[in-house]
């Protein structure tokens, strides 16, 4: 049995950019409940969460870290999460699995890119929120500044529940115990009456006995208002620490014990029951007594342990022997050993309830994002996707040694099971295999993993950039497809509109024949040769979108008429119209964020001005850099790592998301339809 239940369960995902101090926190925390018998370094490759070899060397996290302690009768479970944005796709994917988002914010370093698009992702989720700065110790910092800005970003109900004192060596509890001592900035007195001002707000009841007795309002009453505050987002505690030194880790600790939401206290997952249009809404319940429901959200693939799934428990028990099935499956496995995971060590577990975070290994089915659950009464239960950023870095990788074509493509989809921004393309057009992540630091992480983990040596190129095709303006085709072959024949005649849709609203076909020309069981021959075209392309073998396509008339013959010859007819006749609808070639526009030495400003501008790229916005950080928020064409970035590198000394950064889709000039377009145009004539 476990020796706690869900109400004792804390489950608090750390975010934020990469230098904030997570993994140092974790540690700190981890040592301060008795955990582990001292902080481990971040430098010297010792720590709980930072274990594998490539995140000792680099000294940065590559992956979620996972681990667990018990603290005054509490049982908290950290998720220590990247802060590269090239690992974000793995910082979000564990957000389904915590109550609260802890923001971590670098004193030094202020609020950074990932800071603010974890903070967004965390609102997204409708996660309680707190955020911590770490490193209130460095020298020159401006903690009473970046307090303002914290609050001018991210709202003005975020508030201290605790200052720093004697320049970031001590920190002073404000919340339970209000008659601390005097602090760096602010006071006790004033954080302490804006917090209750703040909780007091959502309970009319607690509002009224707050008038009436001033603020001597205890703790104990302000325990269910404080948590709905937390829920609503009508308060985010700012808190302080130094995880190096200690400073303010025992205050950070009461805080996630005595303050932060249980299972049943935080926003309760959204889980959704059904497929497609009949998708709804469902409850799951923090409840041991009920049916088991739980949601993997990590995936790894052991060398050793085969392939271990990671979830979070929802509602019932999970043990050693329980049955459960996977999605719709029809048939349970059984859970033979069941684990709690700390760091790379799984301990063997009796128990899991709701709030738990627990792994299975050797169960090839389990995948990530799949529900868990042992009645058949949950079947075609989700949990509502978290939308990860659109991986757009791209190699087209070939084996180095014939042979290993199996071993690669084995090795790449454990890979992609694993991450949920990283995908393969298969490009037939092209005839190569594109392996896609979020930065080039990503994807030399996973070449890196296909040769030391998997053994498979790769070559590298350049990959085809996603080029698309659409209309632009409304145009007729026809096509009447006749063939004898001495005996039965085929015969297909189709008349057909087609006009440009709105960006992203995909393809529509539409049946309006009158007065049977066209036997309705044509019709989807018809279809499928036009999807055949979207598929390939009509002006430079790019697939093509946004169009609606109607067939208005046609002919068939009682014998000839076959599906493949009204497939053919349709091909045609959509190919015809294309080409007189003005079609144009589109290349994916990228959202880019530059942070560099500000000096650096002009030959950036200029070089991004030369890449067909415009700068939209610069915000001045902390330390003399700048950040740059920008567009260009994602063709005109090929080896733009080497060239920031170039320009700043080696100290800038960048990262890159889909923007839209965008018309490429005349010239390019012309370029890409003679070389298509030349490919098919060989």
């Amino acid at each position: 049995m476990s020796d706690y239940n869900a109400e004792d369960v804390r489950n608090i995902a750390l975010v934020g950019h990469a230098g904030s101090g997570k993994t140092t926190l974790v540690e700190a925390l981890l040592a301060s409940a008795g955990a582990i018998a001292e902080p481990g370094s971040v430098t010297k490759g010792t720590t709980v969460c930072d274990y594998d070899d490539m995140e000792k060397e680099l000294r940065h996290s590559l992956d979620v870290g996972i681990t667990g302690f018990s603290a005054h009768g509490k049982h908290i479970n950290l998720l220590d999460t990247p802060g590269y944005p090239d690992f974000l796709g793995r910082t979000l994917s564990v957000l389904n699995a915590v109550e609260t988002a802890a923001i971590v914010v670098n004193a030094e370093n202020g609020i950074e890119p990932l800071t603010q698009r974890a903070w967004k992702a965390a609102d997204n989720r409708n996660l309680c929120r707190i955020i911590i700065v770490n490193r209130i110790d460095a020298a020159g910092v401006d903690l009473a500044g970046l307090t303002e800005q914290l609050r001018e970003t991210f709202g003005a109900e975020c508030l201290p529940i605790n200052l720093p004192a004697e320049g970031g060596q001590r920190v002073i509890d404000c919340f339970f115990n209000p008659a601390g001592d005097s602090t760096d900035f602010s006071s006790v007195a004033e954080a302490h009456g804006q917090i209750i001002d703040q909780v007091v707000e959502v309970d009319e009841a607690l509002m009224e006995v707050y008038l009436e007795q001033g603020s001597e309002l205890k703790p104990e009453q302000l325990h269910d208002p404080f948590e709905e505050a937390l829920r609503e987002s009508h308060l985010v505690p700012i808190c302080f620490c130094s995880a190096e030194t200690g400073a303010g880790i025992p205050e950070l600790m009461e805080i996630l014990v005595r303050l932060m939401p249980n299972p049943a206290e935080g926003n309760p997952p959204p889980f959704m029951k059904g497929e497609g249009a009949n998708l709804k809404p469902v409850s799951v319940e923090p409840d041991p007594s009920k049916h088991a429901i739980a949601h993997v959200f990590k995936i790894i693939n052991d060398p050793f342990r085969g392939k271990i799934g990671i979830f979070r428990v929802h509602q019932g028990r999970i043990t050693p022997n329980s049955q459960l099935l996977i999605g719709d499956a029809r048939k349970p496995f059984k859970v033979t050993h069941l684990y709690r995971v700390h760091g790379k060590e799984l301990i063997e577990a009796d128990e899991g309830v709701p709030g738990d975070i627990l792994a299975v290994s050797r169960v090839d089915d389990i995948h990530f994002d799949a529900v868990l659950h042992d009645s058949h009464e949950e079947d075609h239960f989700h949990l509502r996707s978290i939308e990860c950023p659109l991986p757009l870095f791209g190699l087209a990788i070939t084996v180095a040694k014939r042979g290993d074509e199996q071993k690669l493509n084995d090795a790449l989809h454990k890979l992609e099971s694993e991450d949920p921004c990283f995908h393969i393309e298969h490009n037939a057009a092209a005839n190569e295999t594109v392996m896609r992540g979020l930065g080039e630091v990503h994807l030399k992480v996973l070449l890196r993993r296909l040769s030391e983990q998997f053994h498979v040596e790769v070559e590298t190129r350049p990959p085809s950039i996603p080029y698309r095709e659409t209309i632009t303006a409304k145009a007729e085709g026809h096509h009447r497809h006749k063939k004898q072959t001495g005996g039965a024949g085929q015969f297909g005649e189709v008349y057909l509109r087609i006009e440009p849709r709105e960006q992203g609203s995909g393809f529509e076909f539409a049946d309006e024949t009158v007065g049977g020309c066209i036997p309705n069981q044509f019709i989807p021959s018809i279809e499928k040769g036009v999807r055949q075209v979207l598929e390939e392309g009509a002006l430079a073998g790019y697939p093509m979108d946004d169009v609606r396509v109607a067939v208005y008339d046609g002919k068939s013959h009682p014998v000839d008429s076959k599906d493949i010859a009204f497939a053919t007819a349709g091909k045609k006749a959509f190919i015809e119209a294309v080409l007189k609808a003005k079609p144009a070639i589109l290349e994916p526009i990228v959202k880019i964020r530059i942070t560099a030495p500000d000096s650096n400003m002009g030959d950036l501008a200029g070089d991004l001005s030369g890449r067909r790229g415009r700068i939209n916005g610069s915000e001045a950080k902390s330390r003399g850099r700048i950040l740059i928020e920008g567009e260009a064409p994602l063709a005109e970035l090929e080896g733009y790592e080497s060239r920031l590198k170039s320009i700043t000394g080696g100290e800038g950064t960048y990262s890159i998301e889909l923007s839209h889709y965008a018309p490429v000039p005349a010239n390019v377009q012309k370029q890409l339809a003679d070389a298509y145009q030349r490919a098919g004539d060989d």
